[in-house]
């Protein structure tokens, strides 16, 4: 059994939450998310915000922060092959009133349809409120250029700006 390492991220401001599967060895190994040196998540995201793609651990949580994004994982510990996450069993999930009790997160987002499995699974009958699945930034989803992952992932933005809008 794996216990995730990684703290969640967020603040008060936090209007998005982008929520993967479980840490991947790298990640785990990184001591944070997207660790992973062809993992796409950094490159897409910096894309969408028009910002440079952060590379430290302190750059990656200032960049979530500024543009007010939350990010977990929905695993807290399972049974995983590695980094596989077609072998992952034996679930216990994250408790996401850590993050929801202490901002007014609008939107849930998840990275990968491994994500949204287990969201809809565990989570959503428990909180009740819905995700919505993005492409996964993985470097397995080879089909998905880094272009079109903006593309997609366009909508992250879109929705932390209209929530922080909305808000003032």
């Amino acid at each position: 059994m794996i216990v995730h390492p990684i703290p969640p991220v967020f603040d008060e401001n936090a209007r998005v939450l982008i929520l993967g599967s479980f840490p991947s060895v790298k990640s785990r190994e990184a001591g944070f998310f997207y660790g992973h040196p062809q993992n796409r998540f950094w490159k897409v995201t910096a894309a969408v915000f028009g910002e440079p793609i952060p590379q430290s651990i302190p750059e990656k949580r200032a960049f979530l922060l500024r543009n007010h994004i939350a990010v977990w994982d929905v695993i807290r510990s399972c049974e995983i092959m590695g980094s596989s996450d077609a072998s992952i069993r034996d679930v216990t999930v994250n408790d996401l009133s850590v993050i929801l009790d202490a901002a007014p997160v609008r939107q849930i987002f998840v990275n990968g349809k491994t994500a949204e499995k287990m969201y809809k699974r565990y989570t959503e009958p428990v909180l009740k409120r819905p995700c919505l699945c993005l492409p996964s930034t993985s470097p397995a989803n080879a089909a998905w250029s880094a272009e079109k992952l903006a593309e997609a992932w366009r909508i992250v933005r879109t929705a932390a700006e209209e929530a922080v809008r909305q808000a003032t």
